[in-house]
């Protein structure tokens, strides 16, 4: 496979190009001699990408300051953009609604024991209708489950999506910092071949000449030099934000992979696993229903044998007595003598008073007869 190495460039198409600040006049100070500095190290680079960056390295111009401006700006808004990209995925992924239907389905399992009904009235009926009710809870309940599986499976094509940008992600960083590191590397071979020839000889001519302007322009390269090293530096700290970036997008695609799994393991081991438990719930309260129904039926038919049996005896007794009684029962027979008797008595007692009364009547009648005769007497001796 060809390897791809990165195409740098000193004029980059930036939507906003920064305007090139003047330069300042520095004071003539004249600086002490630096020793020739060495090239840097390309042995991390392929002979190929080496190549390129000595290629490049000489199509710098430190005197022109827009060019030295915009150095690596390319590099540094693929990796400005990069991040924003970067920021864009890795968003928190709220499973907040996951946890208030899975709360809710728990509320509605234990919600699905249907509260004990008493007395004897409705025992069948009660059997009927908890088995409708239970259904339907049972089919809301797996309604939610199959709701809360379709949602995850949504949550893990989505990380599934995510892993692979990631991948993608990681790549173009790992890009962006070989070019980085290229851009870094041809500035330091252009700064160091600079700064052990041009400026050697612009210092040398200074000294030579001993004119003013001389040491002016030996000054002016000098500065550019320096200006240069700063915005290496600052590539450098783009290129450390980089290599920062890249365990962090393996960070980040880890957790999405581990969550990933999670979500599996629910869709394919806790979601089936919900459905086999509220299926065992419902064949278990059957059971516990039809065993209660059963032990009240028999209970209710001992209570019914034991009544009718206490009631049987009661009859029975009751009868045996009511046959043995007569048809008239002795006491009746002697209170009815006894009423009659005493009836007698009194009409008796009734009779032989009012015969006495009638004797005495008829004397006291025979005594105002004879006064009433002895009266008409005295009477007509008088008239006589």
């Amino acid at each position: 496979m060809e390897e791809k190495i990165p195409q740098l460039t000193l004029t980059p198409n930036l939507e906003e190009a920064p305007v090139p600040e003047p330069v300042k006049q520095e004071d003539l100070i004249e600086k002490s001699e630096k020793a020739p500095e060495a090239g840097p190290d390309l042995s991390m680079l392929s002979e190929a990408e080496q190549q390129a960056v000595l290629a490049f390295s000489k199509q710098i111009d430190l005197t022109d300051t827009a060019q030295v401006l915009q150095y690596g700006a390319a590099a540094q808004k693929n990796i400005a953009d990069f991040s924003e990209t970067a920021l864009s995925k890795v968003q928190t992924r709220d499973l907040g609604e996951i946890g208030d239907m899975v709360t809710s389905l728990v509320v509605e399992l234990k919600g699905m024991d249907e509260p004990e009904k008493k007395g004897i009235a409705g025992l069948f009926r009660k059997a009927q209708v908890s088995a409708q009710e239970m259904k339907t809870k049972y089919s809301k309940a797996e309604a939610n489950v199959d709701k809360i599986a379709a949602e995850l499976d949504k949550h893990k094509l989505t990380l599934m999506k995510d892993v692979a940008v990631m991948d993608q992600m990681y790549e173009k960083n790992l890009a962006y910092f070989k070019e980085l590191t290229m851009y870094i590397l041809a500035g330091k071979q252009k700064l160091a071949d600079e700064r052990a020839t041009t400026l050697v000889s612009l210092r040398e001519k200074a000294q030579t000449s001993g004119l003013a302007e001389d040491a002016q322009a030996a000054n002016d390269f000098e500065n550019k030099c320096e200006r240069f090293e700063k915005k290496l530096h600052d590539l450098e700290l783009t290129r450390v934000i980089s290599l920062q970036t890249a365990p962090q997008i393996r960070m980040i695609q880890n957790n999405d992979t581990l969550m990933m799994e999670k979500i599996q393991t629910s869709i394919m081991n806790t979601i089936p696993l919900w459905k086999n438990q509220m299926v065992l719930t419902l064949g278990i309260q059957d059971s516990q229903r039809a065993m209660e129904a059963q032990r009240k039926v028999t209970d209710m038919t001992n209570q019914l044998l034991q009544k009718n049996a206490d009631m049987l005896k009661m009859a029975t007794v009751e009868t045996a007595r009511e046959a043995e009684r007569g048809i008239v029962d002795i006491e009746t027979l002697k209170h009815t003598n006894e009423s009659l008797i005493s009836t007698l008595d009194e009409v008796l007692q009734i009779q032989t008073e009012g015969a006495q009364k009638r004797q005495e009547a008829e004397q006291e009648l025979r005594r105002i007869e004879g006064e009433l005769k002895q009266k008409l007497l005295e009477t007509r001796k008088v008239s006589k």
